[in-house]
């Protein structure tokens, strides 16, 4: 992303090695409340580096959502930071992310206050570009990047949905299980016309069984409406780590990608070309994590604070 300069690292406590960098646990306190993270160093870091948050699934943790998505090798290979939100099983039991609770669906309250918050502490603390600030996440982790991008398009310049669900697709349990499984039983929120919009790269296999594939076409189509241009859709098929898969580039009238959409043949509901070690991934297609790291690069945040 861009030529680093070697700067020696700051020495903190906790510090865990990780190849050449460091995987440093930290933690974010606000009006709302406080939550733990990890943050990837990259052993060369400089002023004006990117960001990149990582959202996990159910049942995961930042260390293993690392492992999958390998994104702290790309970290290393590319010069950016990430940055890991840990749900614990006090705030829900299978350490989901509560994408589906009206009080973790808007700005300034609950989850989104705090991860929005951890963004915030790593842009002062770590001398980040703020215009290149992305959000990512899988699953429950997907919807909830969702979430970020519609309450917080001031601090994100793009996100990245796996197997995730719309903003706005559920408002209770029974709704969540409804949207999984069949889709959401109503559209999401109308596109805020004041707001920014945020260009989205989606993955999903078209065999997911826990959030079926109908989820990631409702993200598009949403997406389509709030770009507020002309969408022009150029769609490609290929095959990647033994697996097909369709790409479908919606354009503006200048040629710039604003939605990517991978769908993948054979997919079911693991990270594409993630690292087995980790868990919710699969070795078998394209690799998602360096695909979105492609659309992120060319996405900037204008007028960043």
């Amino acid at each position: 992303m861009i030529d680093l300069t070697p700067e020696q690292p700051t020495p903190r406590v906790g510090r865990e090695q990780s190849r050449s960098g460091d995987f440093i646990g930290r933690s974010h306190s606000g009006s709302v409340g406080t939550i733990e993270y990890m943050l990837y160093r990259p052993a060369a870091t400089a002023p004006n580096m990117p960001l990149v948050v990582m959202l996990h699934g159910c049942t995961q943790t930042p260390e293993d959502c690392a492992r999958g998505t390998g994104m702290n090798e790309l970290a290393e290979e590319l010069g950016f930071l990430v940055a890991y939100p840990r749900q614990t099983q006090a705030a829900n039991q299978q350490r989901c992310w509560n994408w589906f609770r009206p009080g973790d669906q808007a700005r300034g309250r609950g989850e989104p206050a705090l991860i929005a918050g951890i963004v915030r502490d790593v842009i002062a603390a770590e001398r980040i570009d703020a215009e290149r600030v992305y959000v990512a996440g899988l699953s429950a982790g997907g919807a909830a990047a969702a979430i970020m991008a519609d309450a917080y398009p001031d601090l994100f310049a793009a996100v990245g949905v796996h197997s995730g669900l719309a903003c706005g697709a559920a408002r209770d349990l029974p709704s969540a299980l409804t949207a999984m499984n069949r889709g959401a039983a109503h559209q999401s929120s109308a596109p805020n016309g004041r707001k920014r919009f945020v260009p989205v790269i989606t993955f999903h296999g078209d065999r997911d069984r826990t959030v079926i594939e109908a989820n990631a076409r409702e993200i598009v189509h949403a997406a389509s409406r709030a770009a507020g241009v002309t969408i022009t859709v150029v769609s490609e098929t290929g095959s990647s780590g033994g697996r097909r898969f369709t790409r479908a580039l919606s354009q503006d009238a200048a040629g710039r990608v604003l939605i990517e959409q991978w769908t993948i043949a054979g997919g079911g509901h693991a990270w594409s070309g993630g690292n087995p070690a980790g868990s919710h991934a699969d070795a078998a297609g394209p690799d998602a994590s360096r695909a979105m790291l492609s659309f992120f690069e060319r996405h900037r945040l204008s007028g960043a604070q």
